[in-house]
C-alpha cells in the first residue's frame, strides 16, 4: 500500500432551493423570507412596526412515523407526496418568548404559545452587536479607558451570557467584555481586566458597571497569527501535495441526500445544532439491501465551564452562509485491513486494503474558540465522530510575568507576560437516535468480569468473560465510562445473525471526562446532563436539546437529567443514545497565541451486524502514475 498521505477534498454548497424538498431538508431562503413576512404582519405595533426579534427559526419536522411512511412509499409505483412543510420559531415580542408554528402550504400561523418557564432563548447576532456598542457611549467606561491610557478607537467589545447563580428573579442580561486591538488583531488575548458591563437586552441599556482594579493589558507583541504578517525565521517547511481524482469524486449529492460507497444519508442543518445526519443506512452485500443504522444524529449541547470563580436585534432576514459544510473523501495512507502469513511452506502471503472514508465537516467559531466537527463514514460500517478544538484560549489578564511571583491560586496557567490561560472544560453531548435494522432496539451492557479458575488441572488462576445486562429502564442505562470494564451496545433484540448473535452497534469511547465541579454548584446544576457519559431515553420528539430549549439563565429544570428521572421503559423500544465526550483543558504555553488543534472523538462500530467482514472483498483504489512524477513510493 502506498503511503502517499493526502486528503481528497471536494467542497460543496447545498442548494438552498428545491422544487420537491425532502421532508428533512432545512428551510430554504424563500421559506425563511415567508416566515419573516407572515410573522411581521401578525405582530406589527403602531409604535414599532418590527418590534419582534427572531431568536430561532428551524424546520418543524414531521413525526417519525410520517417520515417512515413517506420513505417506504418511495419504493412503490405511487409514492406518497411529501408531508406539509412547517417551521418552528422562537421569537421575542414585548419582553415575552413566543413559540410559533407556521404552516407553509396555507401560509398561516397554526399555533402560538407564550413560554412561562425559566430561562431565555438563544441570543441573536443583532442584539449582541448592539449590546457590545453600549459601553462606548457610557461615561464611566470613558474614565476607565483614560486611567489606563487606552485609545477608544482601538477597543472592541463582545457580549457573553452570564448564567444563573441562584437568583430568585432574573432579567435577560449579558456581560460585555472589552479588548484592546492596537498592535494585534488577536484581540481575545488582550482583555481589559477589571472592567465589567452588564446589559439588559430587553431594555437594551447598561444596568450594571464596575471597574474594580487596573491590570496591565497584555502586550500585542508575539500574538500575531496571520500568515501574511509573519516574519522569519519560519517553522518547518512542508512540501506541497498534488491531489487528483481522475474519475471524479466518489460521492454524489442530490439536494441534501448523499451517497458514497455503501452508505446513503441525509445531511441537514440547524442554526443551533449545526450539521444533522439523518437516515444513515449501509448496503449489506450479502443481503443485497440497505439496512438502517442511524435515524438522526447531531451535537445537542456544548457546555464549557471556566474555573475562574471571580466576577467580571435580529429582524429575521436570511443570510446565506457559503461553504457551510465540506464533504471530502479521506485517503491518508491508513489501513482498512491487512495480514502477512509466513507459516505456509515456501510461501509468503501479504494482503492489505487501503482505508478510504467519507468525511462531513463543519467548523463553528464560538467567540474565541473554533470547533472542527467531523462525521466520518467508513466502508466497514463504522461511523467515527471527531471534534477538534483550536482558536484562542479564554484569557485573563494578570500582574505576573513569572511563576515565582504567584502566591495564590490564579485559576489557570501563566502562558505569557500578564497573560493567564484559565482552566476550563469542554463537554459535547451527542444525540444519537440509532435505529439498528428498525426502531425497536435495546441497550446492552456487556460487562467484562474476572472469573477465578477452580479446575486444578490448569495452571491458570483466572480469566475474564462477558456477562450481558439489558437495561430495562432509563436508570439502568446511565453509565460513567471507565468505572467498570464493559462494552456498550445498542442491539435489535428481534433480529439475529445466522449464527444466532443479536445484531447491534457498539459505542467505542474516545476521550472520556467526568465533571469535577460539585453537583450543587450552579453551573453543574444547569449542566447536569454531563453527570453521566451515557444516557438512554425513549424517543420523544420534543426531547432534542440536552440543556433544554431555553438555556440562557436556565435553572437546569428542563434538561436530559430531569427528563430521565421519569425512569421510563427502554427495552425493545425506539430509543435515543446520548453520549457526552470532552476535555479537561489545562492551558500550556504551546497553546499561545493560537492553539494547535486538540482532537478527540468516538466511534459507532458494527457488532454482529454483518455475517462477516463487510470489506473483505473491497478493492484498494487504483494508483495513479504520471510520467513526470518523481516521488518515492512506500509500501506497508
Amino acid at each position: 500500500m502506498k503511503l502517499i498521505l493526502f486528503f481528497l477534498l471536494t467542497f460543496f454548497w447545498i442548494s438552498a432551493e428545491c422544487i420537491h424538498p425532502h421532508p428533512l431538508d432545512p428551510l430554504t431562503r424563500s421559506e425563511l423570507n415567508l416566515v419573516r413576512t407572515i410573522i411581521h404582519k401578525s405582530y406589527q405595533t403602531s409604535t414599532k412596526p418590527n418590534n419582534i426579534t427572531f431568536q430561532y427559526i428551524g424546520l418543524h419536522e414531521p413525526d417519525k412515523p410520517v417520515i417512515q411512511s413517506w420513505l417506504s412509499s418511495n419504493t412503490k409505483t405511487k409514492p406518497l407526496p411529501p408531508p406539509p412543510r412547517r417551521a418552528f420559531i422562537i421569537a421575542r415580542f414585548q419582553k415575552q418568548s413566543l413559540e410559533i408554528k407556521l404552516d407553509f402550504p396555507s401560509r398561516s400561523i397554526i399555533s402560538t404559545k407564550i413560554y412561562k418557564g425559566h430561562g431565555y432563548p438563544m441570543l441573536t447576532f443583532g442584539e449582541q452587536s448592539i449590546a457590545s456598542q453600549l459601553p462606548f457611549t457610557h461615561e464611566p467606561f470613558h474614565h476607565s479607558l483614560n486611567k489606563r491610557g487606552l485609545n477608544m478607537s482601538h477597543v472592541i467589545c463582545a457580549a457573553f451570557t452570564v448564567g444563573w447563580f441562584g437568583e430568585e428573579k432574573t432579567k435577560r442580561t449579558v456581560k460585555v467584555k472589552c479588548y484592546y486591538k492596537k498592535g494585534s488583531v488577536n484581540l481575545y488575548v488582550r482583555p481589559l481586566e477589571g472592567v465589567a458591563v452588564v446589559v439588559d437586552l430587553d431594555e437594551m441599556k447598561i444596568i450594571g458597571y464596575s471597574d474594580k482594579h487596573v491590570i496591565p493589558v497584555p502586550k500585542g507583541e508575539g500574538t500575531e497569527y496571520r500568515a501574511s504578517k509573519m516574519k522569519p525565521p519560519f517553522g518547518p517547511k512542508l512540501k506541497g501535495i498534488a491531489v487528483n481524482q481522475h474519475d471524479g469524486p466518489g460521492f454524489t449529492i442530490q439536494g441534501h441526500s448523499v451517497s458514497w460507497a455503501n452508505w446513503v444519508f441525509h445531511l441537514g442543518f440547524d442554526i443551533q445544532a449545526g450539521p444533522i445526519i439523518s437516515l444513515a443506512s449501509i448496503y449489506d452485500l450479502e443481503k443485497q439491501q440497505y439496512r438502517q443504522v442511524l435515524y438522526k444524529g447531531f451535537i445537542s449541547e456544548v457546555f464549557v465551564p471556566y474555573q475562574d470563580p471571580t466576577e467580571e436585534c435580529s429582524d429575521g432576514t436570511p443570510v446565506k452562509i457559503s461553504n457551510a459544510f465540506c464533504i471530502f473523501e479521506k485517503y491518508a495512507g491508513d489501513i482498512m485491513w491487512r495480514h502477512t502469513e509466513i507459516a505456509l511452506p515456501n510461501e509468503v502471503i501479504t494482503e492489505v486494503r487501503s482505508d478510504v472514508s467519507l468525511v462531513v465537516r463543519a467548523v463553528s467559531t464560538v467567540g474565541n474558540y473554533d470547533y472542527v466537527i467531523d462525521w466520518e463514514f467508513k466502508p466497514s460500517g463504522s461511523i467515527k465522530l471527531g471534534v477538534g478544538l483550536t482558536g484562542i484560549l479564554g484569557i485573563k489578564a494578570g500582574t505576573y510575568t513569572n511563576t515565582d511571583q504567584i502566591k495564590e491560586d490564579i485559576y489557570g496557567t501563566l502562558i505569557a507576560d500578564n497573560t493567564i490561560g484559565v482552566y476550563h472544560d469542554h463537554f459535547l453531548t451527542y444525540y444519537l437516535d440509532l435505529d439498528i435494522d428498525g426502531e425497536a432496539n435495546s441497550f446492552v451492557k456487556a460487562n467484562l468480569e474476572t472469573v477465578r479458575v477452580k479446575d486444578q488441572k490448569t495452571p491458570r488462576k483466572s480469566y475474564w468473560t462477558v456477562v450481558k445486562e439489558t437495561a430495562k429502564t432509563e436508570s439502568d442505562a446511565r453509565v460513567n465510562i471507565g468505572l467498570k470494564p464493559s462494552e456498550l451496545v445498542v442491539v435489535n433484540p428481534n433480529k439475529k445473525t445466522k449464527l444466532g448473535n443479536t445484531i447491534g452497534y457498539r459505542l467505542v469511547p474516545g476521550s472520556v471526562v467526568h465533571p469535577l465541579m460539585v453537583s450543587d454548584d450552579y453551573p453543574q446544576i444547569r449542566g447536569a446532563f454531563t453527570n453521566y457519559n451515557v444516557w438512554v431515553t425513549p424517543f420523544n420528539k420534543s426531547e432534542k436539546w440536552a440543556g433544554g430549549l431555553y438555556v440562557d439563565h436556565s435553572r437546569g429544570d428542563d434538561t436530559l437529567a430531569v427528563w430521565s428521572l421519569r425512569d421510563r421503559e427502554i427495552e425493545n423500544k425506539d430509543i435515543v443514545l446520548w453520549y457526552t465526550m470532552g476535555f479537561h483543558h489545562v492551558p500550556s504555553q504551546e497553546d499561545f497565541p493560537v492553539m494547535p488543534t486538540l482532537s478527540g472523538g468516538f466511534e459507532l462500530r458494527p457488532t454482529n451486524f454483518f455475517e462477516s467482514n463487510p470489506v473483505l472483498k473491497t478493492k484498494s483504489p487504483k494508483s495513479m502514475h504520471c510520467a513526470n512524477c518523481t516521488s518515492q513510493h512506500y509500501y506497508c
